[in-house]
C-alpha cells in the first residue's frame, strides 16, 4: 500500500503568504492530477459557455438579461447531465440580479420575488411541485419569469400532470452536451485566441484527466499558458505533466 505524504505547493490568490499574492497549501495524499483537481471551476458565465448545439438557448436567455427577447413567462431547459443547464442558470442568476436560484427545493422564498431559476425540478417533493405551480402563476401575472431545468422533456417529468402542463407551456429548449470533437476544437479556438497553438496529444490528455465541464477545461488551459509564459517554455504534454504532477519541494 502506498504511503501517503505530505507536501506544500503554492496556488496564486487573493490572500497574503510567502509570497504576495501565493498562499501554501499542505496536501496528504498521491501527487497524481493534484493541479487538475486544485484549480478552482470558474464561476459560470454567458462568455464562458460554449454553445456547440446550443446557440438557441444561450442567445434567448442573453437576450432576456436585456430584456430584449418576447416575454414568455416560464423558460424549460432540459438535457443530459453536462449539457449546460446549471451553468447557464447560475450565469443568467449572475447577470441578472433580480433572479433567485433554487436548487430542487422552494423553501424560503423572498416574498415579492418574481423571477425564479429553479434547478433540477425533478427533485421536487409534492409540496415543492405545488409551490413552483402557483410561483409561475404569480409570476405569469406579475409580469414576472422562471426559468427552470430538468433532465428530460416537460411531458416524461415524474411530477404533477398540472405542474408539467405549465412547464411545457412556454419556451422550452432541449440541451446537448459537447463531444470531446466539440471540446477539442473549443480549446484550440481558446488556445489561438490566446497566441498559441495546441497540440493534439495536449487536448487528449486534458480530455483524459481534467474536469469535464468546459469551464474547468479552459480555466486549465489558461493556468497551463500562464506557466508555459512564466517558464518561457513552449506548451507540450511534458510540460502539462510536470504542471499537473508537480514533484515534491
Amino acid at each position: 500500500m502506498r504511503r501517503p505524504f505530505s507536501f506544500q505547493l503554492s496556488l496564486r490568490c487573493q490572500e497574503d503568504g510567502p509570497r504576495p499574492g501565493w498562499r501554501a497549501l499542505t496536501y496528504n495524499g498521491p501527487v497524481k492530477q493534484l493541479v487538475l483537481d486544485l484549480i478552482p471551476p470558474p464561476s459560470p458565465t454567458f462568455d464562458n459557455f460554449v454553445p456547440g448545439r446550443n446557440s438557441e438557448a444561450r442567445a434567448y436567455l442573453c437576450e432576456t438579461v436585456r430584456e430584449a427577447a418576447p416575454v414568455q413567462h416560464v423558460v424549460y431547459l432540459w438535457g443530459a447531465s453536462g449539457s449546460g443547464k446549471t451553468h447557464l442558470l447560475r450565469a443568467l442568476a449572475a447577470a441578472q440580479p433580480g433572479f433567485v436560484l433554487r436548487t430542487g427545493s422552494l423553501e424560503d422564498l423572498p416574498p415579492g420575488q418574481h423571477h425564479h431559476l429553479v434547478d433540477q425540478v425533478e427533485k421536487l417533493d409534492d409540496a415543492g411541485q405545488v409551490a413552483l405551480f402557483h410561483l409561475i402563476n404569480r409570476a405569469q401575472a406579475a409580469g414576472g419569469r422562471v426559468v427552470a431545468t430538468g433532465p428530460v422533456a416537460p411531458r416524461d417529468l415524474p411530477l404533477r400532470p398540472e405542474l408539467t402542463s405549465r412547464l411545457g407551456s412556454g419556451m422550452v429548449f432541449q440541451l446537448q452536451p459537447l463531444d470531446d470533437q466539440e471540446k477539442a476544437a473549443a480549446l484550440r479556438a481558446h488556445a489561438a485566441a490566446r497566441g498559441f497553438t495546441l497540440r493534439d496529444e495536449v487536448t487528449a490528455y486534458l480530455l483524459r484527466h481534467a474536469r469535464r465541464d468546459m469551464a474547468s477545461l479552459i480555466s486549465f488551459l489558461d493556468a497551463l499558458d500562464q506557466y508555459s509564459l512564466e517558464t518561457g517554455r513552449e506548451i507540450t504534454l511534458p510540460l502539462l505533466r510536470e504542471m499537473s504532477q508537480p514533484s515534491l519541494v
